[in-house]
């Protein structure tokens, strides 16, 4: 299978190639470093290749996945230009069986944003169930390590002479302008946009993304303990998606969840917590795994007829 990583200088891009290289049902084309940005060049191989990954800026995603005319080409953008597209299918497979079906017999797949994964995996099935309205009024709260934002903040985090500034949590797209959010409306089928507040933190890579609940504020009213039978029958037989234990079995330590927990996994932990009031529900994801590279991956597996979890860890690395 030839394998094109378009932008494979990129944070996503390296990792996909890292994770690629070595798989012996894999051919990695590459381009040279001098005709990068030659589009004659860039198209040929593109059309050469079974798989392209757009490990691209929006803009120039949406001008390389116009150089792909061989129709038995398969394209994955890794970034948010097709993320809201019509014409893109959405690569989250855990969401249905019938987006797991929509991926295999794709050409075009769009890749979900880091916090979009976390968020959409608790919203869309509220939602689509019924036990949302689709105007329900939600909140989400995210922290992600600094890896997420890309290779000039990664130099910055580990600058030596820094300011100091770098060590402490930051809250930012405080004008709720985040570029994720279109698609956290969308892919969860919301009336309304949710009120998102991330924050990046000083470490690497992981991020938990949270979505704090009224339960008397749910079409269908359910406790956390009943929020938790659901999470658990939606995402039965799920292999990237675990639902943890409710209370105390639930895998966190006096009542903390860490953010770094998952390092290294494409897997991504759902944790239901709280009382019959007020329920707090927590995505746990390695940024850079179930967030990114590991979800490309998932989901090149998919549409190619390969089984699904080929290449990718089940386990943190931490």
């Amino acid at each position: 299978m030839k394998v094109f990583i378009d932008g494979a200088a990129g944070t996503t891009g390296l990792r996909l190639y890292d994770r690629l290289r070595d798989r012996a049902d894999i051919e990695l084309l590459t381009i040279d470093p001098d005709l990068r940005k030659d589009a004659a060049e860039r198209a040929r191989i593109a059309n050469a290749a079974d798989v392209v990954f757009l490990c691209l800026p929006d803009a120039a995603a949406t001008e390389a996945a116009a150089l792909i005319t061989n129709p038995d080409t398969r394209v994955i953008d890794a970034s948010t230009a097709h993320r809201t597209s019509d014409t893109w299918v959405y690569g989250l497979p855990e969401l249905s069986a019938e987006h797991r079906a929509a991926i295999a017999a794709a050409k075009r797949v769009s890749n979900p944003g880091c916090y979009a994964t976390g968020f959409i995996a608790l919203a869309c099935p509220l939602v689509s169930a019924g036990v949302a309205a689709a105007d329900f009024p939600f909140t989400c709260h995210a922290v992600s390590g600094y890896s997420g934002a890309g290779k000039p903040m990664i130099e910055q985090y580990r600058d030596p002479n820094r300011e100091r500034v770098y060590a402490s949590p930051r809250q930012y797209a405080l004008t709720q302008a985040h570029k994720h959010l279109p698609e956290m409306q969308k892919r969860s089928g919301l009336d309304f946009k949710p009120v998102f507040n991330p924050l990046i933190a000083d470490y690497y890579a992981g991020m938990l993304v949270t979505v704090p609940l009224h339960t008397r504020l749910l079409k269908t009213p359910m406790g956390a303990k009943e929020l938790h039978a659901f999470f658990s029958g939606f995402y039965a037989g799920q292999r990237a998606v675990r639902v943890m234990p409710f209370g105390a079995e639930g895998g966190y330590t006096a009542g903390m969840i860490d953010a770094e927990g998952l390092t290294g996994s494409d897997v991504l932990e759902i944790y239901v917590c709280g009382h019959d009031e007020q329920a707090v529900l927590i995505s746990r994801l390695d940024n850079l795994g179930k967030g990114a590279s590991g979800a490309a991956i998932q989901n090149m597996n998919i549409m190619c007829g390969l089984d699904e979890m080929t290449g990718l860890s089940l386990e943190p690395t931490l």
